[in-house]
Parts: C-alpha cells; sequence; structure tokens
C-alpha cells in the first residue's frame, strides 16, 4: 500500500500486462504532450522554447486562472497515478508560483514564459514513479524550505512593523 493513500503503490498495483498499466502509460504520454504544449510547443529563433501557457497568460484578468487550470489537471491526474500528498503538495506550489507571480503585469508574463510549472510538474510524475523514496525526499525538503522562507518573512514583516511603529511614536 502507498502510506500517503488507501490505493496501492502504482508500481504494485500494474503488472506487465495489465489493462491499468497501459491506461497509466497512456494517461502519462497525455500528460507529456499537454505539458508540452503548454511550456514548449513553439520554438523560437536562438532555440528557446515556449508553450501556449504562456500566451494564455497574456490575457488579462482570465489567463493566468485559465492556465492554472489546464495545470490543474496535470496534478489531478499525478494524484490519480499515485503521486503522495507531499509530491502533489510540491506541483501544487509550482503552479501557484507560476499562477501568483504570471498575474504581474509584464514581468509575471515573462516568468510564465520562463517557469514551466507544466513540464516540471510532468518531471516530478516521472521522477517520483522512478525514484519514490528519493522524489518525496526532495519535495519535502522543497515545501520546508518554502514554508520555513514564507514563515522568516512574516516574523520580519512583524518586527519591522512593530519597530516603525515605536520610531514613530518615539518622535512624538
Amino acid at each position: 500500500m502507498n502510506d500517503q493513500t488507501d490505493r496501492p503503490h502504482p508500481d504494485a498495483r500494474l503488472g506487465a500486462t495489465s489493462p491499468a498499466r497501459n491506461n497509466d502509460a497512456e494517461a502519462r504520454r497525455r500528460l507529456q504532450r499537454l505539458a508540452h504544449v503548454l511550456d514548449n510547443a513553439v520554438r523560437l529563433p536562438g532555440g528557446y522554447r515556449v508553450g501556449v501557457d504562456g500566451a494564455i497568460g497574456l490575457i488579462p484578468g482570465i489567463g493566468d486562472l485559465a492556465g492554472a487550470a489546464l495545470s490543474s489537471y496535470i496534478v489531478a491526474e499525478a494524484h490519480r497515478l499515485g503521486a503522495p500528498l507531499i509530491v502533489v503538495l510540491r506541483m501544487l506550489l509550482n503552479v501557484l508560483v507560476e499562477t501568483a507571480v504570471g498575474a504581474i503585469p509584464v514581468i509575471g508574463d515573462l516568468f510564465d514564459f520562463v517557469w514551466k510549472a507544466n513540464h516540471r510538474n510532468v518531471c516530478l510524475l516521472e521522477q517520483h514513479l522512478g525514484q519514490p523514496h528519493r522524489t518525496q525526499r526532495e519535495s519535502g525538503l522543497v515545501l520546508f524550505g518554502v514554508t520555513a522562507a514564507v514563515v522568516a518573512v512574516a516574523v520580519l514583516t512583524v518586527i519591522a512593523i512593530v519597530w516603525a511603529i515605536g520610531f514613530l511614536l518615539s518622535l512624538l
């Protein structure tokens, strides 16, 4: 059994000729194709590749939300394929970063073309299926680091506000 879900681990439930293995292999190919279209479909001069996710993000207001919805499909499918919670959370973090930064005019649009959350997430899924323990450990470390950074910024913000209030009160 997979500790993160009540389902058997994907490698344990799939025999060499089982229909489930064929369906899962097809789902993985579908996710790879979707990530390619979203993040790498168009080759620019110089060899850099961009996808429709960045172009969708150029639409004011709804572009980044539409991109997040498409990216969420990849995360949901990864969960269905047996990715544990820690890996799914890391994937959601990738989508959140792309969506949040992508919402910033101009800079965010450029970031959308570079971050490639969909490609990252499909690579995470493939890495998990090949090396589940390593991927879970790395995902845990990434999430711990991000959480620690967010807490540190919050604490420093509170300290700065308290200092500023104290400074302003000392001027009175």
